[in-house]
């Protein structure tokens, strides 16, 4: 049991209102010495006190930094800088954030290029935390005070865990589009790719975001590349956490949505990673994958590649990851290419098998991959030898309005098919067939059915159209996963 007035590691207990007076009266004194070695023990202490009381110390602190530099060096300043870091480490962030709001940033920006070893890794360190512990208005206020010139110009002179410090700073600078500028008109993008590869996996998936809307410019894209950012994405893919892959692999995709780039892109070793990501559990992961797959598809060997990866995938367990592999070949399906790239890779028995074993939402899509094949004639034959005609002619008396919708295109094509013509005819019999048949040639009659194709030349026209939009260019992940 704790006795009265002591606390339960046998100290007397602190009267942080007394000590705070006492604080005040030795730093109004004249006696440096004293000043410093109360700063310093107000941090040592700063982890137990109220917050209440460390917020009424801050104008203090400030005033400490501010103080114009002796001929004895920094002391009080290195002092109050020590102390500032301390406060900033309160787990809720909650005093990173009145720092920042202190007008500490400015000062320990503009002693920063005055200050060397260990001062100048206590600055850095304070300046890491209020920028990626506290709000981002630390951030806007590191920018706007000039803090990314300071950081750039002084770069080359930062080593050890000073640069790494500095690398995290610039990461999550690098968040902000007016930092984004900045940094491309003072040459900081190395120093930004520099931040991508190396740190904690927090700042590098930063840095990766960042690249990634950075990328989006057709100015800045070819920098990016120059950099190697291509292998850089690459290695996040492999070894980064979830939040890091899902951001290294949408900036992959926006740097590979320029034709100079798919192929150097997949000879990276992409396609089995984005693979891997459509077998993962994460939606958004599915969704990035099958938009890079696209842009990835429009050269024809990346096609036959990402088709054989596909097969693997529908032939496995997860219903979620074969539906969003069946939207792919969907997709695929559409492209012009020499040969059937989704013909060759053994999908169509596979997809046919589908069709009838499937869950509602896959058998959608399979059965819209099954449409777009039957606008090739080898395709229609493959996927007649392989029972398929009898399959769409039963989704037509089903529930899904889509699936009808899909059932009653292929067939259709099937029927113009002379060879099939006679395969089909039962078909013929079924009033929601008939009826589908005349609302497709309506639709054919006044806006003639599009069968999407693309070429190498025009890849960015197939980025722009993609179903969805664009990649999932999100300025919102590092809200999603904390980074």
């Amino acid at each position: 049991m704790e006795q009265p007035g002591r606390s339960q590691a046998g100290e007397k207990a602190i009267d942080w209102d007394q000590a705070l007076h006492l604080y005040e009266r030795i730093i109004a004194s004249e006696n440096e010495s004293l000043q410093i070695m109360a700063t310093v023990k107000l941090g040592r202490l700063s982890s137990s006190a109220p917050e209440t009381v460390l917020s009424r110390t801050l104008p203090i602190l400030v005033d400490l930094l501010g103080r114009p530099l002796n001929d004895s060096g920094p002391s009080i300043q290195y002092a109050a800088a020590y102390c500032l870091n301390c406060l900033s480490r309160r787990d809720d962030g909650s005093m990173a954030v009145a720092i920042g709001q202190s007008g500490a940033i400015r000062c320990l920006l503009g002693l920063l290029p005055q200050s060397e070893a260990s001062f100048r890794r206590v600055l850095m360190k304070c300046l890491w935390r209020l920028v990626t512990v506290g709000s981002v208005n630390n951030r806007v206020t590191v920018a706007r005070t000039g803090g990314l010139e300071v950081l750039i110009n002084m770069s080359a002179s930062f080593t050890d865990n000073t640069r790494r410090y500095l690398l995290e700073i610039v990461s999550a600078l690098a968040l902000l589009r007016e930092v984004r500028r900045v940094i491309i008109n003072l040459g900081g993008l190395p120093l930004l790719v520099e931040s991508a590869r190396s740190g904690s996996m927090v700042s590098r998936a930063r840095a990766a975001q960042a690249i990634g809307l950075l990328g989006v410019t057709r100015r800045v894209r070819p920098m990016l590349v120059n950099l190697g950012v291509i292998p850089l994405l690459i290695e996040l893919l492999q070894v980064g956490d979830i939040s890091a892959k899902l951001v290294a692999g949408n900036a992959l995709g926006i740097i590979a949505s320029h034709i100079d780039y798919i192929r150097l892109v997949a000879q990276a070793g992409a396609i089995p990673l984005y693979a891997e990501l459509l077998r993962g559990t994460e939606p958004l992961g599915k969704e990035i994958a099958e938009d890079v797959f696209c842009i990835l598809a429009v050269a024809e060997v990346n096609a036959a590649s990402i088709a054989q990866h596909l097969v693997g995938i529908l032939r496995g367990d997860d219903d979620e990851a074969k539906a969003a592999a069946a939207g792919v070949l969907w997709d695929l399906s559409s492209y012009k290419y020499s040969v059937s790239v989704v013909g060759i890779s053994g999908a169509i028995p596979v997809l046919v098998e589908l069709l009838q074993d499937g869950n509602t939402d896959l058998k959608e899509r399979v059965s819209g991959a099954i449409a777009q094949l039957s606008y090739n004639e080898g395709d229609r034959a493959a996927m007649a030898d392989a029972g398929v005609i009898p399959l769409l002619i039963s989704l037509l008396q089903g529930e899904s309005e889509e699936l009808k919708d899909n059932a009653a295109e292929a067939l259709i094509n099937f029927s113009e098919d002379p060879l099939q013509h006679d395969s089909v005819s039962e078909a013929f019999n079924s009033p929601s067939f008939l009826n589908i048949q005349n609302r497709l040639i309506r639709i054919r009659a006044t806006d003639e059915h599009m069968v999407a194709y693309t070429t190498e030349n025009d890849v960015s026209s197939l980025y722009a159209s993609m179903d969805g939009g664009d990649l999932i260019l999100l300025e919102h992940f590092s809200q999603t996963f904390n980074i």
